[in-house]
């Protein structure tokens, strides 16, 4: 896991409950989980200003989309038309985000991926995403509804602070004054004034107790028409199961294709020699014994390479200690047949599905083997923990770092192993490293727990 980025990503994520954890994703499209938390009333204060100014600016995307939708007859309202629905995007990303820090919980990006095209087909794709008019409509919701929750925020503490501010400017002010009300207050002296203090701190506290409803109101709207729908997500995850069959599929004709190879290309080779080998020392044993003897020896030779051949393949299918010993032992057998000194620590709770134990085993192999050929570390290390119905794998090497995913594909066979499982990459790669590449793939134990286990091989 070196420097030629032989590293891949993969995506899966879920929603929290409000207030908790929420999966976030990387660059390299990996996911994390970062800790949400709703703010308090001071920043639900800042977030409703803010709201307030960019909510009349919000009409002007709005307005650019009708006015260069029109255009789309001449040759320059096309590409004005894709960069409105651009700014469009952007300023909803914006207020995205802003419910999410409000609701305390992450809000997705809904819009389905534009695939490379010409300026027609783009604009086809953006069309027909049900996500672009609920951004329309959210639009104008925003620069009407939205604004005046945001509005009855920012009044209702205005008003409390006026009526803390009256009774201490009455005097100053030209008397005589003509009576007026201010509230459900009529003012006319300086004791009325002062009731008008007594006003604002009722005002004050209702202000106290419903500005984070009405906030969350307003983000609960940007949310309900800028997040993905229950289609939306049933759609996109039909695309990704799509996908993933189609990466495993071709895994699959690969790897029986490689099975093939070397069933061809040495097994079956070795066979066809030593029947060879039987048929020369049939036919010498009555003339010549020595030679007979001597291709008798050369044909159990071979039988030996045939057999040592065929274990290996065997094992590059499904390796016979996996379904002997479990995860646990494979990955302790396989670490002993590193060159790098290996430091191998678990906790699995028993064993695993055999198609996820499979999976994670070849991982595993695949990741070390660049941590021997790219890395350049003097040692390694492999943890792997099973909790919460997830199977969690790190590697990791001491060596140089500086890994870049985009550079390489060399960890493409990892994610197509882990692909069908719903598994995730991450890549850690500092310069000076150390690289660490942790695999997540949902699954649930299929024994009992077993005590925790480490050791180094």
């Amino acid at each position: 896991m070196g420097h030629n980025g032989k590293r891949a990503g993969g995506t899966a994520g879920g929603e929290p409950r409000e207030g908790g954890m929420a999966a976030t994703t990387t660059g390299t499209g990996e996911t994390r989980a970062t800790t949400w938390r709703r703010p308090g009333r001071i920043r639900l204060l800042g977030s409703a200003l803010w709201s307030i100014v960019l909510a009349p600016l919000g009409l002007v995307p709005l307005l650019l989309v009708t006015l260069t939708g029109i255009l789309i007859p001449v040759w320059i309202g096309l590409p004005l038309v894709l960069w409105s629905f651009a700014l469009v995007r952007a300023f909803a990303g914006v207020h995205r985000r802003r419910a999410a820090r409000v609701l305390g919980a992450p809000v997705e990006r809904p819009y389905r991926p534009v695939e490379p095209g010409g300026p027609f087909a783009r604009l086809k794709r953006v069309g027909r995403d049900p996500a672009t008019w609920r951004d329309l409509v959210w639009l104008a919701l925003n620069a009407t509804v939205g604004l005046v929750l945001r509005l009855l925020v920012v009044a209702m503490l205005l008003a409390a602070v006026g009526g803390f501010v009256l009774p201490l400017i009455w005097r100053d002010l030209p008397h005589p004054v003509a009576p007026f009300w201010i509230g459900v207050v009529r003012v006319a002296d300086q004791f009325s004034a002062n009731l008008v203090a007594v006003e604002g701190a009722l005002v004050l506290l209702l202000w106290w107790l419903v500005t984070p409803s009405l906030m969350r109101a307003d983000a609960w709207l940007s949310r309900w028409l800028l997040a993905p729908t229950e289609r939306s997500r049933l759609a996109r995850r039909v695309d990704e199961l799509a996908e993933t069959r189609a990466v495993s599929i071709d895994s699959q004709a690969a790897e029986l294709r490689r099975i093939e190879r070397d069933l061809h290309d040495g097994v079956q080779a070795r066979l066809v020699a030593l029947g060879m080998s039987l048929g020369m020392a049939e036919e010498a044993v009555a003339t010549d014994p020595a030679v007979a003897r001597d291709l008798l020896a050369e044909a159990k030779l071979a039988t030996g390479t045939a057999l040592a051949e065929l274990r290996d393949v065997v094992r590059g299918i499904h390796p016979p200690v996996l379904a002997d010993r479990g995860l646990d032992g494979a990955v302790r057998a396989l670490a002993l047949r590193t060159p790098l000194p290996t430091e191998v620590e678990t906790d699995l709770g028993g064993r695993l599905p055999p198609p996820v134990e499979s999976a994670a085993y070849f991982a595993v192999a695949e990741a070390l083997t660049n941590v021997i050929k790219h890395s350049g570390a003097s040692r390694s290390w492999v943890r792997m923990r099973h909790t919460g119905g997830v199977l969690s794998i790190v590697v990791g090497d001491d060596g140089d770092g500086g890994a870049d995913p985009a550079r390489g594909s060399g960890l493409e066979g990892i994610r197509r192993r882990l692909a069908p499982f719903d598994g995730t990459l991450d890549l850690a790669s500092p310069p000076g490293g150390p690289t660490v590449l942790t695999m997540e793939l949902p699954c649930e134990s299929s024994s009992p727990r077993t005590s925790p286990s480490s050791g180094t091989a």
